[in-house]
């Protein structure tokens, strides 16, 4: 795993919260509900508190929406996934319910997230931590000796995790072989889904991500690779949203998570840029495969993941109730997909779940449910832009700032795609890990190149480079 950290002093965000117009708490009114609904008793449920699952998130989480346990059995596997029962909570109608459908998700900033729902639920009486019996939506799937989906079940449960456990610790008992029980058979399980997804034509881009960090009274900002473990763990949700979207394609009724194949010319674009950065591109292999044996840290191949994005255009979501959609698919998951393993986190999920539960009972979907479904790609679209937008611009911020005194600097940096019409790129830097855009004529992709910083203005929020160009 590759990280790389840098200070910067203290910042504030509260700018980009005012700007980006995020509520500053809930109602009095949506508190008091999420008040009462804490203190809920779930004694009639389907006991299976026995089942010793374990969470995964970042070690600071507290909304934990997911809890697993991965079972040999005979020639396969199970693997049961808890989803935290955010239903059992909301109420339909009501004020709480009115409030998360204006936020529709968790907006995370360095300095503190804009949270779904109340924290007294989101991490506390629905949060699925360690040592406490919770309400949960038990998905079981088993699996064959391939992977392959043999068999799915969903229905609402109690159940107990017996651990919180963090993406680098799992990976650091993976490497020492030492892992949690419940979750020793993650890496063999991820294996043999990340291999079915690349034979279908599944795309994983493993873009390493731009985090900023509380250090003390500043702020820290790293680029970290993504561990091995947190894409298996990925693919265990992956494997439940496309149960979900089978249930609701079945049942002629749901959403889904869309995103149309790329048009036959931008893969014949990223096969010449694949010519040009000299990455191998075997006959007969799918992007996927080719971006699955590439590493990221070299330039040229963080060139061309970059260019890779191209094909990921046109993600949203697909409501249908009578006739399935026309284009149901996924085109990163080569799958039809369905949200529903975050409903802490994402409102769309709740609904969903909803869907998937009466589907698989052959009972009707409940009205409420059934009369959101149309209304959520929009509120889902609106909000994401909202939640992109706040993580690029607190990352902007913190880049200007910390560079803001280093304006005429020389600084290497990987060029990852050049603009030849506008003279302009975008780069990577080594050291500080900061993604900016570079001016100038002579802007190679895919090689490293010598770059002066010409403008770091944190008010504006923009840090700008000019090649340099090098004496013969």
């Amino acid at each position: 795993m590759t990280v790389r950290r840098v200070v910067a002093p203290r910042i504030d965000f509260s700018g980009l919260r005012s700007e980006l117009q995020l509520p500053e708490g809930f109602s009095d009114e949506a508190e008091r509900e999420a008040e009462q609904a804490a203190g809920r008793q779930f004694g009639d449920r389907e006991d299976r508190t026995e089942l010793e699952f374990v969470t995964i998130d970042p070690p600071t989480s507290k909304d934990l929406d997911q809890a697993l346990l991965l079972l040999r059995r005979d020639g396969g596997y199970r693997v049961h996934y808890a989803i935290a029962d955010v239903a059992a909570f909301v109420e339909p109608g009501g004020a709480l319910e009115k409030e998360t459908w204006e936020r529709g998700q968790t907006v995370y900033l360095p300095d503190g997230k804009v949270p779904l729902h109340p924290p007294v639920l989101s991490e506390g009486a629905a949060s699925l931590l360690p040592d406490q019996a919770r309400p949960a939506v038990l998905w079981t799937i088993d699996l064959d000796g391939a992977g392959n989906t043999t068999a799915t079940d969903v229905r609402r449960a109690l159940v107990k995790s017996r651990a919180k456990l963090s993406y680098d610790g799992v990976q650091a008992d993976v490497d020492a072989g030492r892992l949690h029980p419940s979750i020793a058979l993650l890496p063999e399980i991820g294996k043999l889904l990340v291999e079915l997804g690349l034979a279908r034509g599944a795309v994983n881009l493993p873009m390493p991500e731009q985090e900023v960090e509380p250090d003390g009274d500043g702020w820290r900002l790293t680029l970290r690779a993504p561990v091995a473990v947190e894409e298996y763990n990925a693919q265990i949700s992956l494997l439940t949203g496309m149960a979900a979207a089978h249930i609701m394609l079945q049942g002629n009724v749901g959403l889904l998570r869309t995103m149309p194949p790329p048009p036959v010319e931008t893969v014949a674009a990223l096969r010449v840029a694949a010519g040009a950065l000299g990455v191998p591109w075997p006959e007969n292999a799918t992007p996927g495969q080719v971006i699955a044996r590439i590493d990221p840290a070299q330039p040229r191949a963080a060139a061309f993941l970059d260019q890779s994005a191209e094909m990921m255009r046109g993600a949203g979501y697909t409501a249908f109730d009578g006739a399935p959609p026309e284009q149901p698919l996924h085109a990163a998951v080569a799958a039809a997909y369905a949200h529903v393993t975050a409903p802490l986190r994402r409102l769309a999920d709740r609904y969903v779940t909803e869907v998937c539960l009466a589907l698989h009972a052959g009972a009707e979907v409940p009205s409420w449910a059934r009369a959101a479904l149309p209304k959520l790609p929009e509120v889902m679209t609106r909000t994401d832009r909202v939640a992109g937008a706040a993580e690029r611009g607190a990352v902007d911020l913190v880049e200007a700032v910390l560079l803001q005194g280093r304006v005429g600097e020389t600084f290497e940096a990987a060029v990852l795609d050049v603009d030849p019409h506008k003279h302009r790129a975008d780069i990577a830097l080594d050291d500080p890990p900061v993604r900016a855009r570079c001016e100038g004529t002579d802007l190679p992709v895919g090689e490293r190149i010598a770059v002066r910083l010409t403008e770091a203005d944190p008010a504006k929020r923009k840090v700008v480079f000019q090649g340099v160009q090098q004496k013969t």
